[in-house]
């Protein structure tokens, strides 16, 4: 199992993981790709790539309850699709971040520009996938053998979330999409409780690994859930297209960056 030396916060580190966090946590709540502003930043400041993924994804998954309490309304899924589907992300978390846990530091470096690449690719083209995907079936209420089916998909998302994070809420949404849920709400308040429930139980691994620098997390977590409020609120007032623009061209670079410099 990976063993981890926590780097030191230093006041310059503060302010930039708070300002990068706050501005991931408002783009998480309208548009999400907010990982791929916090990830590299926790590299930048000296964070080992395995731990900063570990921490990100802990910081993250406590600024993201919000988005939970706020769909809480819009539940419009029977009890045997929610219970399979929870259970899935759960061992799927597990699986995956596990698989984290035991993978050489290494390894895990090299896979970096490729796991960002997916993720870039996921988040650029999501919604196209999604609407190509939806024309396929409206059927709203998945029975078996459908309903094996999407648990078949979301236990491999939950594992790739479970290891990596980036991409898997647009994954979610798609296959939900495809599978027959219709009402985006509906949709957007299954993927967040779904996302809560497999970045949970990876946030239990990573901590009883000691892979989490509670310093940067919980700076994150106060920046995150700030960011989440502040920028949900003014962004009613910037065009859709215009974060997910900005988010496309920062997860570009990014993954640009780490293919020359990984």
């Amino acid at each position: 199992m990976n063993q981890i030396v926590p780097p030191v916060l230093t006041y310059s580190s503060g302010i930039l993981l708070f300002i990068t966090s706050f501005i991931a946590g408002g783009l998480n709540a309208v548009a999400g790709g907010g990982s791929f502003i916090t990830f590299p930043t926790l590299i930048f400041t000296g964070v080992s790539p395995i731990v900063a993924n570990a921490t990100n994804t802990t910081a993250m998954w406590v600024a993201s309850f919000a988005s939970v309490g706020a769909y809480r309304q819009d539940f419009a899924v029977k009890r045997q699709v929610l219970v399979a589907l929870s259970i899935t992300s759960l061992v799927g978390g597990i699986l995956g971040s596990i698989t984290l846990l035991y993978i050489s530091p290494d390894i895990f470096k090299k896979l970096i520009p490729y796991l960002l690449l997916l993720a870039t690719g996921i988040f650029i083209f999501g919604e196209s996938l999604k609407q190509w995907l939806q024309s396929f079936t409206k059927t709203a209420d998945p029975q078996p053998p459908k309903l094996l089916y999407l648990v078949i998909a979301q236990l491999v998302i939950a594992i790739y979330g479970g290891f990596f994070g980036a991409g898997a809420g647009i994954l979610m949404l798609a296959a939900l999409t495809f599978f027959g849920f219709e009402g985006m709400n509906n949709i957007n308040a299954l993927k967040a409780f779904l996302g809560t429930c497999l970045n949970g139980i990876s946030v239990i691994s990573f901590i009883f690994a000691g892979l989490i620098t509670w310093p940067q997390t919980i700076l994150m977590s106060v920046g995150g859930a700030l960011g989440g409020y502040v920028i949900a609120y003014f962004s009613r007032k910037i065009p859709p297209q215009v974060i997910h623009r900005f988010v496309s061209i920062v997860a570009v670079s990014m993954t640009t960056y780490f293919f020359i410099n990984g």
